[in-house]
């Protein structure tokens, strides 16, 4: 993939010279068997890091539209400009997921002025009331995922959030999840999206819209989109538990100590970065590098 065809990047390995009580590992180091993969790709100039989160962000969106998250004109993803983070940019508006282009992004400010990249189109206003509120209140995100899913979407109706029923929901653990339960309708005031930018926390990494879908956000976005498919087959998995409940199985969960552990050692960046190169590399595989253009 660009980003790792094109960077140089350095790897410490004296970590292998000392002992392990010594040596406090990272999260990708543990995942890592043998050799650990290489950290976050950064690039020499704006330019460069601008164009490649722009490819990343075209393969995310046909990451989803291979996995049936595409409702009509809804869902979008957001991405902070790397030079000018008071900006973002998202797709256009009724252009389907599994067509877009690092080409078809627009740049929007935070007043909700499209001043770059694709003025072809309109971006999607509710899209932008969310993203705006999300991005200006956490600026450790870069980027932010929303999706009407299906599963989403049927889980978001008990406004409930994932119960810690298998490794991949503790993914979410504790304050990493958040619920909205404030349902208005389609977002189209800046309160409304305010209101939902605040539920997501301080600490949210994935949120359940109640009655709408899902959200995800991440320091790129490779994580938010893996925390979306993520999110996605743990809605499936919880819908699959609560039937099997209801006809006398059982819910076992996960022990808190167990929960928190697999949060600590699996949900930092540059796991979770990792955790969605498969599918973006397997887009940009199967396009043929169609999303660069």
């Amino acid at each position: 993939m660009s980003g790792i065809q094109t960077e140089t990047l350095n790897m410490t390995s004296n970590t292998k010279q000392e002992s392990p009580e010594k040596a406090a590992k990272t999260p990708l180091q543990l995942i890592s068997q043998g050799v650990c993969l290489p950290g976050i790709p950064r690039h020499p100039t704006f330019t460069a890091q601008r164009q490649w989160i722009l490819e990343q962000m075209a393969l995310a969106f046909r990451v989803f539209a291979r996995k049936d998250y595409t409702d009509g004109m809804a869902g979008h993803i957001s991405v902070r400009d790397p030079e000018n983070p008071h900006t973002f940019w998202t797709n256009p508006l009724a252009v389907h997921f599994g067509v877009l282009k690092a080409s078809d992004m627009i740049l929007v400010n935070y007043e909700g002025m499209p001043i770059g990249g694709n003025m072809r189109r309109p971006a999607n206003a509710a899209g932008f009331l969310i993203h705006s509120a999300v991005h200006k209140a956490r600026p450790d995100v870069d980027a932010a995922c929303h999706t009407h899913s299906p599963h989403g979407m049927a889980w978001s109706a008990f406004g409930r959030p994932l119960e810690m029923l298998t490794q991949d929901a503790a993914y979410l653990y504790g304050d990493a999840q958040a619920v909205y339960q404030d349902f208005g309708g389609v977002v189209l005031t800046e309160e409304e999206g305010n209101r939902i930018g605040a539920a997501l926390g301080a600490k949210g990494k994935g949120m359940v819209l109640q009655n709408h879908g899902l959200f995800t956000v991440g320091s790129t976005v490779s994580e938010a989109c893996f925390l979306m498919t993520l999110m996605e087959r743990a809605c499936q998995c919880q819908l699959l538990a609560e039937a099997a409940a209801a006809n006398g199985l059982q819910k076992v969960f996960i022990p808190e100590e167990s929960a928190k552990y697999t949060f600590e050692n699996s949900s930092d960046p540059e796991t979770l970065y990792w955790e969605g190169q498969p599918d973006l590399e397997f887009e940009a595989y199967i396009c043929k590098g169609e999303h660069r253009n």
